[in-house]
């Protein structure tokens, strides 16, 4: 592993359907030996903007919070093609209301507890299946989101985008590291009158816990005093959870080198539904 000052890291909590009030929220930093040195937070009021300014950054390491692949049994029942880019290029060519209607009545047909198709990252990482379009509505989030990574010329490992590139965007999730490090404590909330004091303490305990590098991941935080207000002051989570994604994109480039398709994901990943790095 490499411990010198190294590129651009990425760091971006996902909105769907950003807007002024909901940006798109991309943390950027560099590491330095064990220190991942938060620089600057940028925000995104459209995904236009947010595409242009990935493409404009010739080399970086991000990790990203939206999934980056459907469950393979979702797509083999589909009879969607089961080669990666071409599935995600149909599953592009749909409308929103088409993705739910499809999800929807695969749903139907399923037993209360299994309605949702799951990829095999969900399990270790905690995550929600990719397929669900409410609450959170990470299906959407896919929908918009890879389309625009691979327009900006990104390589996603394990499977695919444009090879030898070196914009890299890794599948990342910050609900992992905050179970690590505060449990199920709920430290955000976009709803105004669930932003209470308890969730500032939440997130004061989260932040002070990747500041001291507690995860697993063994890497510290470094943002400036100023910053670290921002993260604390922000009750939708937003800003924290970009910055957890920062870590993550840190721990994933330390391995870029690693076996399979490298950045410390499973050699044996499937091809079709991607990995959460770190999970």
């Amino acid at each position: 592993m490499t411990h010198a000052s190294t590129g651009l890291l990425l760091g971006c909590d996902f909105s769907s359907a950003p807007s002024a009030r909901k940006p798109i929220v991309v943390a950027v930093g560099r590491l330095r030996g064990d220190e991942v040195h938060l620089d600057g937070l940028e925000t995104f009021a459209t995904l236009d903007g947010w595409q242009h300014w990935l493409a404009a950054q010739p080399a970086w390491v991000g990790a990203f919070d939206f999934p980056f692949g459907l469950p393979r049994e979702l797509v083999e029942t589909l009879d969607w093609p089961l080669d990666w880019e071409a599935c995600m290029r149909h599953y592009a060519s749909l409308s929103r209301a088409e993705v739910r209607q499809t999800f929807a009545r695969f749903c139907a047909g399923r037993p209360v507890g299994g309605k949702f198709a799951h990829r095999c990252t969900d399990g270790p990482a905690g995550a929600s299946p990719s397929m669900k379009w409410v609450n959170p509505p990470v299906a959407y989030m896919l929908h918009a989101g890879v389309p625009r990574l691979l327009a900006a010329g990104a390589r996603l490992p394990g499977l695919g985008g444009a090879a030898g590139s070196r914009r890299v965007a890794l599948e990342g999730y910050p609900g992992l590291l905050a179970r690590e490090l505060i449990g199920r404590r709920s430290y955000k909330s976009d709803d105004r009158a669930r932003q209470t004091p308890e969730r500032t303490d939440a997130r004061r305990a989260l932040l002070a816990a990747m500041e001291a590098g507690r995860s697993r991941l063994g890497l510290r935080l470094v943002p400036s005093r100023v910053q670290a207000q921002a993260l604390l002051a922000d009750p939708s989570g937003d800003l924290l959870d970009a910055a957890s994604c920062l870590v993550e994109a840190a721990w994933g480039m330390l391995r870029a080198d690693s076996p399979g398709p490298g950045y410390g994901l499973p050699p044996d990943l499937d091809p079709l539904e991607g990995w959460i790095v770190g999970a």
